[in-house]
């Protein structure tokens, strides 16, 4: 039954995102839904941008491992996203009234800075997308047997097919339906791991000493990597397609920064269920917390613990939760590719043929991800080292050209080059301080020096501009 549930619900899944391209008219459609999402939908794709492996079987695997601490990340770090694109950049970004993040660095900037953020842009998305691909093929292997080599392809099809013909209206509405699942069967499952542990308390007792500390060790590196652990996703998906095609999707401004809120409240609260959910199992299968994959501990205590009927509830949650932030993400660096890599070496193109070169980026943003994905096998790491890329190279200058009006492409670019070289020497040489802090701070200073060494910011170039013409007889 539960092997033919799952089937079931992706061929649903498939059918609904496909039935959602009708609502796909032109490119505009395809990649930001038309901006016409309402609350609803705009709210439960925000929950879903990252709400998906990494969450559900990358953090268990760490707050089994480590305790709370282990987990700051994500969810953390995610919801501490989702909370700051609210207050600080939602605004901003929706007023712009542009198609993607590339082309925030150009019209903030220049063709260059455009150009080298894009190309950071849709590198930063590939260990993402091959961490969901991943669950999905230990989701397959658990329940059908099935080398998860396979179920990396099987999932990937699956999600290319819906995300192929709808982009962001399959994206959206076919999240708003998984967050339902995902929410639903979260609860159920919980509550019934509650009863079955006697409640909450006995699971609490027999977590070990400071399994719940919330603060680092007062020592100079727990806490810059303590620091290190808010920050990577919590700044480092700010810079993000997918984040900022959620945003420019909905209605209205005041939809987007709504949403933004209630998706990291949504995140937070329901991201803690499989933590949750996990911890119990040191209470009802021991066992099972001695695994050699750690990744494995949810999923198998479901299978092994449960009933058919809470199996299909938790998978089916699970499936919902990969497919939401596989087909987003998947289709946030193909529009990049498209609209700011290909699009500007093509002279004549009309809309039609745009779309087009969008749904075979798709194709290709897919095919390098699963190659990725079976070849890598640590969800955790993989989604860590996405956030990382954009946040050494892209957050700085996107905070600059938003809040420091003296900021200026060469500081751009200098900020973009000297973040990813510093984290690359960093990582080659092994240093005990993480190469993130330092490579977001080189990153800072070089955005100033260079800003303030070379040239004229473009804003006040273009207030020079239309002062010499305004000065012409």
């Amino acid at each position: 039954m539960l092997a033919v549930a799952l089937i079931g619900y992706l061929t649903i899944t498939v059918l609904v995102g496909i039935l959602a391209s009708r609502f796909v008219n032109d490119s505009r459609d395809y990649v930001l839904a038309g901006r016409r999402l309402p609350m609803f939908l705009a709210a439960s794709a925000m929950f879903a941008t990252w709400f998906g492996s990494e969450t559900i079987l990358g953090a268990s695997s760490e707050f089994v491992t480590h305790g709370l601490l282990g987990v700051i990340e994500d969810p953390f770090g995610a919801s501490l996203c989702l909370l700051l694109i609210g207050i600080f950049f939602a605004r901003p970004l929706y007023r712009m009234d542009i198609l993607t993040f590339g082309d925030f660095y150009r019209v903030k900037y220049n063709q260059k800075v455009e150009l080298i953020a894009s190309i950071f842009l849709v590198l930063s998305y590939f260990g993402w997308i091959a961490a969901q691909l991943i669950a999905m093929g230990i989701i397959i292997n658990v329940i059908f047997d099935l080398p998860i080599a396979i179920g990396v392809l099987v999932s990937a099809a699956t999600m290319l097919l819906y995300t192929y013909f709808g982009g962001m209206w399959s994206v959206s509405i076919t999240d708003f339906m998984q967050t339902v699942i995902i929410i639903g069967g979260l609860i159920y499952l919980t509550v019934d791991v509650l009863i079955n542990s006697n409640g909450i308390t006995p699971i609490i007792e027999q977590a070990p000493e400071h399994f719940f500390d919330m603060l680092p060790e007062p020592d100079f590196y727990s806490i810059i990597y303590y620091i290190t652990a808010w920050i990577t996703i919590g700044l480092g998906s700010i810079p993000q397609q997918d984040v900022f095609q959620r945003v420019m999707s909905a209605k209205t401004e005041r939809i987007a920064v709504r949403a933004s809120y209630l998706g990291a409240f949504m995140y937070l609260t329901v991201a803690m269920m499989p933590l949750l959910i996990v911890l119990s199992t040191r209470l009802l299968q021991p066992d099972l917390a001695g695994l050699g994959d750690t990744q494995l501990t949810l999923p198998m205590m479901v299978l092994n613990h449960s009933s058919t009927w809470i199996k299909v509830l938790f998978f089916g949650a699970l499936l919902s939760a990969i497919l939401s932030t596989c087909s987003g993400a998947t289709l946030a660096p193909a529009t990049i590719l498209a609209e700011n890599l290909i699009r500007p070496f093509i002279r004549q193109i009309n809309d039609r043929q745009f779309l087009l070169i969008l749904r075979l980026s798709v194709v290709f943003i897919t095919l390098i991800a699963v190659v990725l994905a079976l070849v890598r096998s640590n969800i955790y790491e993989l989604v860590g080292e996405s956030s990382i890329l954009s946040l050494v190279s892209l957050f700085v200058p996107m905070v600059a050209a938003l809040y420091w009006k003296r900021a200026t492409a060469t500081g751009a670019l200098l900020s973009m080059i000297s973040g990813i070289v510093t984290w690359l020497i960093f990582q080659f040489f092994n240093f005990e301080l993480p190469g993130v802090m330092s490579a977001l701070a080189v990153s800072g200073i070089f955005m100033v020096a260079g800003s303030l060494a070379f040239g004229k910011s473009k804003a006040a170039a273009e207030s020079l501009a239309e002062i010499s013409l305004s000065e012409k007889p």
